[in-house]
């Protein structure tokens, strides 16, 4: 098994300055630059070893997973203590920290790749990211793929590849967008900050490596780490799962050995991945933005002020919560409907990988809504049939969390033992399938505010089922640290004649659930469930102050937040701005009570 990798060989070099004095600085290697900010409010300059990157990433990678390769034309050589050149590359590229961050000074031409035909024939050849092709070289690439018809061609496009003629050459492609058009779905294999994905198998990288790796390229590490499982046999699963280990764990000095790759991924547990998706959803003063409503409810949003339910303004209605400026400062997740996980932003992307390049987790409703308990009054929610089959579709959409809520009516009669039992049951079946999916269950028990009971009786019910629910979820081996309750406050009915104050509010939720919510739950968001605006948040804000508690608490609220916005919009786009900004005025206000 060998390998020839087509590219440049970039030497790494990180800037090293002294204060900045004006606004020229010379760096290490006696090059003037001019002190370009960024906008940002402090750089950082470091001296590091210079190291190699480009096509010289791809090397160290292959061998690693031990495969021969070779760098076309370059003294580039790697042994055990790394990379080795006898003499100087021919490009730069000059990295500094910005804020935190990582910037990268590169030449605005980069040097034409050299390719010589080779006397021997690989068993692939592969265009790596730090190529630049020229006419001439493509050519001599296109003459020796001719000579060599057993050489299989993997093509990294980028810049200037992205219409060269090796493409219906490429035996794979890897490339960083999506949009590319004439070519075989089933060759390429897509490569973004948070996931790679080939054919229907999606694997999602953990870590922002991506935008945090500098000695090593993120995307290198990742292309030659799948091109190397590919040729050794590993399965598409095992390879992209291979490359996310490679990626998330590399160092400034190198990448894992093939022993060290699947070492890491023998020992990896999935509910351990849901414990940290879990805990990404409650991060500290954000909440989940429930935008899940199903046709029917958001039908009935849009009549109140007569606007007509079509595509297209549900599409513009949702579209100004998902574009406020400052989303993910404010939310940790939205859940979505089957609908709009499935709709287009305006720059390209699907609402759900928009969302995820917000650093926000897309989330989706899975029930399929209320049907009759036994020919009773009562109801259960259905929607178990199928679900394992739509959990892994929206799986590979990318979405890791999922909702499922059970309606509970509180009258003379209601709710009974029954129902309260197979609800309970069918969230906890609905919970392990999710978890078996490696999705993330939210499980919502809502004892619906608008009924004739008082605080005391809200009390009691919410508790019973509590009790039931968590008593099924362990019984179904749900892992409860990789599991989100969704669930009422404790309040008096909407029709009843004394409504709760806040501050009776805040005591009876927080007993309630101090007393009936197991600790080693992942944590507790609560629904708005029909209370005004105001009422909502000023609710959640007495809750907060009866704490702490052993799990994290916040809000995900539909109509607490959406209201002002669908209120101020109308239906008419020229009121966009105003909607998103009422929207954002209720995301501030009520992270700020959390």
């Amino acid at each position: 098994m060998n390998i020839l990798i087509v590219g440049n060989v970039l030497k790494d070099v990180y800037l090293n300055l002294d204060t900045l004095k004006n606004n020229f600085e010379i760096d290490k290697n006696g090059i003037s630059w001019l002190d370009v900010n960024f906008g940002a409010s402090e750089l950082h300059y470091f001296a590091r070893t210079s190291n190699f990157g480009g096509a010289a990433v791809s090397m160290e990678v292959l061998n690693k997973l031990g495969i021969s390769s070779q760098i076309t034309n370059s003294d580039f050589t790697f042994d055990d203590n790394g990379p080795a050149i006898s003499g100087p590359a021919s490009v730069y590229r000059y990295i500094l920290c910005v804020d935190g961050g990582v910037s990268y000074l590169v030449p605005s031409e980069f040097k034409i790749t050299n390719f010589t035909t080779p006397n021997e024939f690989y068993d692939y050849l592969f265009v790596d990211r730090s190529a630049v092709l020229d006419i001439d070289t493509t050519n001599k690439i296109l003459n020796y793929l001719d000579s060599s018809p057993s050489t299989k061609l993997i093509l990294y496009l980028k810049n200037n590849l992205e219409n060269t003629p090796l493409i219906p050459k490429a035996s794979l492609i890897f490339s960083e967008t999506d949009n590319l058009e004439n070519i075989t779905a089933e060759k390429i294999v897509y490569l973004s900050s948070n996931k790679l994905s080939y054919k229907n198998t999606i694997e999602n990288i953990t870590t922002p490596r991506i935008d945090t790796m500098t000695h090593l390229s993120a995307y290198s590490i990742i292309a030659a780490t799948i091109l190397g499982c590919f040729a050794l046999g590993k399965t598409v699963e095992e390879s992209l799962r291979l490359a996310r280990v490679n990626v998330e764990n590399a160092t400034l000095n190198s990448v894992l050995s093939l022993n060290e790759l699947e070492k890491i991924n023998e020992n990896f547990i999935p509910s351990e991945n849901l414990e940290l998706i879990a805990a990404s959803l409650m991060v500290p003063k954000k909440g989940i933005l429930a935008a899940d409503e199903s046709g029917g409810s958001i039908k009935k949003k849009f009549a109140q002020l007569n606007i007509e339910d079509t595509l297209e303004n549900r599409h513009d209605y949702r579209n100004i919560f998902f574009t406020t400026p400052d989303l993910e400062k404010y939310v940790s997740g939205v859940i979505l409907f089957d609908e709009t996980a499935r709709d287009w932003a305006d720059n390209g992307e699907t609402y759900v990988n928009y969302l995820i390049s917000k650093r926000i987790v897309p989330g989706i409703k899975v029930d399929q809504g209320l049907t009759p308990f036994n020919n009773t009054e009562e109801n259960i929610t259905k929607g178990l049939d199928g679900l394992e089959s739509r959990l892994l579709e929206y799986y590979m959409m990318g979405l890791r969390f999922a909702k499922w809520r059970a309606a509970f009516n509180i009258t003379e009669n209601t709710p009974t033992d029954a129902c309260i039992e197979e609800n309970c049951r069918i969230l906890s079946e609905y919970a392990k399938k999710c978890q078996s999916a490696g999705i993330v269950p939210i499980v919502e028990p809502e004892v619906v505010y608008d009924g004739y009971y008082d605080i005391n009786k809200s009390a009691e019910i919410t508790s019973k089922i509590l009790d039931c629910l968590f008593e099924n979820l362990i019984k179904f081996g749900v892992n409860l640290k990789a599991c989100i309750l969704k669930v009422n406050m404790v309040l008096a009915g909407k029709q009843y004649e004394v409504q709760s104050t806040t501050e009776e509010v805040g005591k009876a939720t927080a007993e309630v659930l101090k007393n009936h919510v197991p600790k080693d739950l992942a944590g507790v968001v609560f629904l708005s469930g029909g209370q005004t605006v105001e009422q909502a948040t000023d609710n959640l804000a007495e809750i907060i102050k009866n704490g702490p508690f052993p799990w994290p608490v916040t809000f995900s609220f539909a109509r607490a937040l959406q209201d002002p916005a669908l209120f101020t919009w109308e239906g008419n786009n020229e009121n966009s701005d105003a909607a998103r900004a009422a929207f954002k005025d209720r995301l501030i206000a009520n992270t700020e009570v959390l």
